[in-house]
């Protein structure tokens, strides 16, 4: 009995899943940087996760980008909690009639 079972082909084993390196960019091209004024301070949830992924950038290019559009008004922030931040878009000024 012993051997029919040696005699069956052994067990491969995987390989385990490879994941993809993910080739983001260092710095900003110009339509990056105009995709970046435009588009994000119309997001409601705003996170140097989610710049990383929908803009194909850096972390750390993504946190400074945050920081400087915090510092413009277009954004501001909601939690800065150790190295997770959460910005919001900033609201709208309504302008009064008088």
């Amino acid at each position: 009995m012993a051997k029919a079972s040696a005699a069956k082909t052994k067990k491969k084993w995987s390989k385990g899943k490879v994941q993809d390196k993910a080739n983001n960019n260092v710095y900003f091209s110009e339509e990056a940087l105009g995709k970046l004024e435009k588009e994000v301070p119309t997001y409601k949830l705003i996170t140097p996760s989610v710049l990383v992924d929908r803009m194909r950038i850096n972390g750390s290019l993504a946190r400074r980008a945050l920081r400087e559009l915090e510092a413009r008004g277009t954004i501001r922030l909601v939690s800065a909690h150790n190295s997770q931040l959460i910005y919001t878009r900033a609201p709208v000024p309504v302008a009064t009639e008088a």
